[in-house]
């Protein structure tokens, strides 16, 4: 019998019952969050996919063994995004739900005049082809099991705008929107919809690495309040699941190729120079 406080999956209020769920960078941040919306939103099995396997199994037992389950996946790796994906599907049957979210940052403020190839090469093979390889074997694992999925690619801010600084991860995000663009024209004929959410600049493990210990959290966050239009609210991991889960489940059934931005109006502020 189901304790008092955990979900019921039949219950038609959740709006992920039975799916099965797969979310790359699973293990913290908005990759967590949403593993945890997702289970709550009824999901049979949310599988995440990470690097940081103590992170990654930590999470997934705090969800619980039976809703999910983590699995080591490097994204750079085709392989082992394909094995992430058929692993799925013979545990579970089948595959509703693709969150391509694994990424990184720059590890430098570079512009193109001082472009660093080798710093390039690695965020590009994470960042786009990796988001390459998750958008391509999910589709083929739903087209295969005839099955109407939704693939979600996390983009950002920066995929709709021009950088000062961080050139290479500003092309890998517009990389990654114009990979969702042209992989929801050639699968909406199967019933597929592949979208893209775009937030603004938020705290997160990833985030706060990037700025290592001469930035603590709450200035960061004050950092990025000043760039949004919208005041009185702080952009958290928790709103930028809220608009996957959106994208995931039937409340975006007829909506496809769109670019969610979650940014408190950020992308319609001028770029300072």
């Amino acid at each position: 019998m189901a304790g008092a406080g955990a979900p019921n999956l039949n219950d038609s209020g959740h709006k992920l019952n039975g799916k099965v769920a797969i979310i790359t960078g699973g293990a913290s941040g908005i990759g967590e969050e949403t593993a945890r919306l997702f289970a709550d939103e009824g999901s049979r099995m949310v599988v995440i996919a990470d690097i940081q396997d103590d992170l990654g199994n930590h999470v997934a037992a705090s969800i619980g063994s039976h809703r999910c389950t983590y699995v080591h996946c490097d994204v750079a790796d085709e392989d082992q995004v394909q094995h992430l994906v058929e692993s799925t599907v013979n545990a579970h049957g089948h595959l509703d739900i693709m969150f391509s979210n694994a990424g990184i940052l720059s590890p430098s403020n570079q512009t193109v005049l001082d472009l660093d190839f080798s710093e390039y090469d690695r965020l590009m093979a994470v960042n786009t082809r990796g988001m390459a390889a998750c958008v391509k074997h999910a589709a083929r694992a739903m087209v295969k099991g005839r099955v109407r999925g939704s693939i979600v690619c996390a983009a950002s801010v920066a995929a709709s705008r021009g950088a000062p600084t961080k050139t290479d991860y500003a092309m890998s995000k517009h990389a990654v929107l114009g990979l969702v663009r042209s992989a929801s024209v050639q699968l909406g004929k199967h019933g597929i919809r592949v979208n893209c959410v775009s937030p603004s600049g938020l705290v997160t493990p990833l985030t706060r690495a990037a700025y290592g210990t001469t930035m603590q959290a709450e200035e960061l966050q004050e950092r990025y309040d000043r760039s949004a239009r919208l005041k009185g609210v702080s952009l958290t991991a928790k709103h930028v699941a809220d608009a996957v889960l959106f994208l995931a489940s039937g409340d975006s059934e007829f909506v496809t190729g769109h670019d969610l931005a979650v940014d408190g109006g950020f992308t319609f502020t001028p770029v300072p120079v």
